[in-house]
């Protein structure tokens, strides 16, 4: 698509007149539904104004979403680096992927909260128990999606490729890495939205700081208007995140465009 095409539909990481749009048209919505709740049979607290929210956001402490960014960006480079070495190992030994694939699709279908139990059973370290939850669940993805990636690159590259006898190392730098980029970073916007979901309900269970905590003590407080700014948080850190994947793309997928 060209960069004006996606400036217009705001996949470059910007916020285009139709985002701000359809923003201004949910936050009329909501401000009207909070002011209509009672009656339509919905308490009042159930659905608080925008300016209840907004009080909620002014008290909100900086440091509960640097923990919890700090926890999403850590644990996902680890799954990057673990999972794109794995799909290289598999990829270069197929006895090793027939052994290691059904694993790979075994962790693929147990559910967060299962991880979550686990972690707890057998981990005392509660950022230890984060990162095991996340890598467990965004790990496989980046694995799946790199080796994927490598089988279809085109058997007439890899054959021209190996005519110039490269290095192991260099057959992957020069050919492999490049080629599949567009899928690890594809890669990359499903697992942050994912992380982002998971660390949240991670931070659930023993952990001190964090916007999942913070979540946890408005939930006690039964506090709506703060469950909802702590949400707010949560969606404007992926927007954030997802604008800075999307300047990153554009930058080293010039090709494309």
């Amino acid at each position: 698509m060209h960069p004006e095409g996606l400036r217009e539909a705001g996949l470059d990481g910007t916020l285009s007149r139709q985002t701000v749009l359809s923003l201004l048209i949910f936050a009329v919505a909501w401000e009207v539904m909070s002011h209509f709740a009672p009656a339509l049979g919905i308490p009042a607290f159930a659905i608080p104004s925008l300016v209840r929210i907004g009080q909620s956001l002014m008290t909100i402490a900086p440091v509960d979403v640097i923990v919890t960014l700090a926890r999403v960006i850590g644990a996902l480079l680890l799954s990057f680096v673990l999972g794109l070495a794995l799909a290289i190992a598999m990829y270069r030994s197929p006895t090793l992927e027939s052994y290691l694939h059904p694993m790979i699709r075994l962790f693929m279908a147990v559910p967060v909260v299962s991880w979550i139990l686990f972690a707890v059973l057998w981990f005392r370290g509660v950022e230890f128990r984060i990162a095991f939850v996340l890598v467990a669940v965004c790990g496989p993805v980046f694995l799946v999606d790199s080796l994927d990636a490598m089988r279809g690159v085109s058997r007439e590259l890899r054959g021209m490729m190996r005519s110039f006898r490269p290095t192991t190392l260099q057959y992957f730098t020069k050919l492999m890495l490049p080629a599949i980029l567009p899928s690890l970073i594809t890669s990359w916007k499903i697992n942050l939205s994912l992380a982002i979901r998971v660390v949240t309900i991670a931070e659930l269970v023993g952990a001190v700081t964090g916007i999942g905590h913070q979540l946890a003590v408005a939930q006690e407080l039964f506090s709506v208007a703060d469950v909802f700014a702590w949400t707010l948080v949560l969606v404007v850190l992926l927007f954030l995140l997802e604008a800075v994947i999307a300047r990153v793309e554009r930058r080293m997928l010039r090709w494309r465009t």
